[in-house]
This record gives structure tokens, C-alpha cells and sequence, in this order.
């Protein structure tokens, strides 16, 4: 008898992009591959279930506060080396906890979209407490030491020069898949822009952008001068995504609603529906996150990165702005001034538009999938195929 497939997926909600890639996949089996069983648990509330929530919130005020502190570390740990390496031998979970997990629900594979899930599911196979196969997800167009453990059968990335950075780490190369990062179907459609506007009531001819990140501080100061300025002389559509950030939402109403600029602007907080708002818009102005910048490649937004934090999200605009996909502003001056020069001149646009379909892989969540149910296909014992303990790494 035939096993069924049972897919287990590990993320953590530091920050949305890991939830979103295993909600993606998810979404996947249960469109392409019914007969497959996912389930998708957070490994930081199962491992910490009282903990978890003041490990987020202090994770999110340190990454707001000391972001130059974050990215210090990010750099350090970076490669393999003496530093990284202690960093990854401090074990920040419950082994009898993830032996429960595996217990109960029986997995054919285990996913980690999130890099401390990755490490505690390398620590049980070296140490010979499960054998089921394991793939690391990762969930952006960079790498880091944090995301490489030696018992892992396959690591799946966003495009191709990451798959060429991990083979710095003596990965072999047939462990390696570049199936793009995996966002949900409806960013892979194809939508009519005018159909849109209509929907929600917005302008079918003026220039739009919408602008999200608001939950992390990136609407504030630097968009009111935008508004007020006496440069952008031609009106523009201007959509802010506030997210849970009610507070930011009552600020933004307070400053912007009415009539209180000769341009148009549409204040929302948290929507089920952005896919449509980047759908109908011109311009994306964001932090880069791996998921929100893939699904802005596969939709051909043309996007502007707004002060990426230092680490990930600077190595994410480095990639975008280097294929040409996206403009990146270091500050709020370089914001005003390169909006209102994207705004009027429809050739940069079209150009970034352009590039942004060059360099899209909309089936990420297809191609993840796939690669998952054959890793069992490919699964090579990781302690025989790399012959290296946990305790070496």
C-alpha cells in the first residue's frame, strides 16, 4: 500500500514573508495536489507556546530601533566562520517538543520556510532521532549561513545567483533547486487595470502608486512633503496600505483626507485584496521583502524600495535594482525627487515594467511544490552524503 503524502511545514512569524511562502504552498497542493495532506504549524508558538509572542514583539521593536545593530550581526554571521558557527550551536528549541510534532502527525516531508526550523530539524537528523527528508524554503533573492545545516536534503530558492552563492558552502549542487520564491495563484494572473479602478472607485487615467509598509514605519514624514510639494505638478493617485497599523491609519486620515492636497489619496488598513491594488497601480513604494517583491515581479509592478533594513532587505534591492526591476530611494529626499521623475516619465516605468517580466518566476509555489514531493526521489542519508556531525558545523 501506498503511503499517502504528508507535508509538514515549519514557519515563524518573525516578519509576514515566511507565513506567506507556507500559505503559498499550501494553497498550491490544495489547487494542483489535492491527494497531498499539508499542515502548516509556527515553529516559534510550538517550541515557545508561552514565549513566542514577546519574542515577536521584542524581535519587531529591535528591528525598528537598532536596525544598524541587526544588520552588523546579519553581516558577521554571514559565512561560515567562527562566529556564525557558535551562533548556530545555540539551540533555541525543544527537542522533545519537535519529536511530539513529528510524532503525531507522521510526515512523508518536513518544509522549513523559516531558518530556526531549518537548524532544529538538521540537530534531530544528525543526531539519528528522525530520517524523514527535509527542504529548506527560502524566502529571499540572498543567502546566510543561518539557512544552511548539513542534514538538509534540499534547499529551494528564488532565482539563480543564490543558488550560485550556496554552493560556497559545499552544498552539492544537486541539493540545490531555484524553483523561485512561492507566493499565492492570484498573484500569478493576469488582470484587467481599467475593470479595477472601476471596482474601487478609483481614477482610471491618473498615474497611481500605492505604497505599503506602513506597519514598520515607512509612511510618515517623508510622503507628506511628497504631497505638499509644488514640484509634482501633475495629480497623482496615491494608496496607502496602513496593514493592523490603526493608529497610523487615524494619523494618515487626519493629514491627507479630504481635500487636504490636489492630489488623490486612498488610506486603507489591513485588505485581503492586494493583489488587485498592485494589479491597477503604476508604482510600488516598499520595503523589500522577499515575498512582497516577487509578487510585484509577477505582476510587472514597477516597484521603488524605500530604506531596506540592513541585511536581508538590502541584499533583496541589490538583486531588484540590478536586474533592473526597481529604483531604490536611501532617504526621503532621493524619495521625492526620484517619485516625481518615475511619475511623469512613462519610458522609465515601462522600462522597469519590462525588466520586471524578465526576471519573475510566477509558478514559485508550483515549482516549490513539485520539488518537495520529489525530494524523497532524491533523499540521500545526510549524515552519509556529507559525513559531518551537527556538532562541526
Amino acid at each position: 500500500m501506498i503511503r499517502r503524502e504528508k507535508i509538514l511545514i515549519l514557519t515563524g512569524a518573525l516578519g509576514d514573508g515566511h507565513n506567506k511562502a507556507a500559505q503559498a504552498i499550501l494553497e498550491a497542493a490544495r489547487f494542483y495536489r489535492p491527494d497531498v495532506e499539508v499542515k502548516v504549524v509556527d515553529f516559534l508558538e510550538w517550541t515557545h507556546p508561552y514565549l513566542h509572542s514577546v519574542g515577536k514583539y521584542c524581535y519587531m521593536q529591535w528591528m525598528k530601533s537598532l536596525p544598524s545593530v541587526y544588520g552588523y550581526l546579519y553581516r558577521k554571521t554571514r559565512d561560515d566562520n567562527t562566529f556564525s558557527h557558535w551562533f548556530k550551536r545555540m539551540k533555541s528549541f525543544s527537542t522533545d517538543r519537535m519529536l511530539e510534532l513529528l510524532h503525531e502527525y507522521n510526515p512523508t516531508e518536513v518544509v522549513s520556510t523559516f531558518p530556526g526550523a531549518a537548524a532544529a530539524m538538521s540537530y534531530l537528523k544528525c543526531n539519528g532521532l528522525t530520517t524523514v527528508p527535509t527542504v529548506t524554503v527560502m524566502t529571499d533573492y540572498t543567502d546566510h549561513s543561518y539557512w544552511v545545516h548539513p542534514c538538509t536534503d534540499r534547499y529551494l530558492v528564488g532565482a539563480e545567483h543564490v543558488k550560485k552563492a550556496l554552493l560556497r558552502y559545499r552544498i552539492p549542487e544537486n541539493r540545490i533547486v531555484v524553483t523561485g520564491i512561492p507566493i499565492r495563484l492570484t498573484f500569478t494572473q493576469t488582470y484587467d487595470r481599467v475593470e479595477l479602478r472601476d471596482k474601487y472607485g478609483l481614477d482610471r487615467m491618473l498615474p497611481t502608486v500605492l505604497v505599503m509598509g506602513g506597519g514598520h514605519g515607512l509612511i510618515g514624514k517623508q510622503f507628506k512633503s511628497v504631497l505638499q510639494s509644488d514640484d509634482l505638478t501633475s495629480p497623482v493617485q496615491f494608496i496607502f496600505v496602513c496593514g493592523r497599523n490603526e493608529k497610523l491609519k487615524m494619523r494618515l486620515e487626519e493629514e491627507f483626507g479630504g481635500d487636504k492636497t490636489r492630489h488623490r489619496v486612498v488610506i486603507t488598513g489591513f485588505v485581503d485584496h492586494i493583489h488587485e491594488l498592485m494589479a491597477l497601480s503604476d508604482l510600488i513604494v516598499t520595503k523589500p521583502g522577499g515575498l512582497t517583491v516577487s509578487e510585484a515581479l509577477a505582476l510587472e509592478l514597477p516597484m521603488m524600495l524605500y530604506k531596506p533594513i540592513p541585511g536581508q532587505e538590502q541584499d533583496n534591492a541589490a538583486f531588484l535594482v540590478g536586474v533592473g526591476a526597481a529604483i531604490e530611494a536611501r532617504n526621503a529626499a532621493e524619495l521625492k525627487s526620484q517619485l516625481m521623475e518615475v511619475i511623469v516619465n512613462r519610458t522609465i516605468l515601462n522600462e522597469l515594467k519590462k525588466n520586471a517580466k524578465s526576471n519573475q518566476l510566477k509558478e514559485g509555489a508550483l515549482h516549490t511544490l513539485t520539488a518537495i514531493l520529489e525530494t524523497k526521489h532524491h533523499h540521500v542519508s545526510a549524515l552519509e552524503g556529507l559525513q559531518v556531525s551537527y556538532a562541526n558545523v
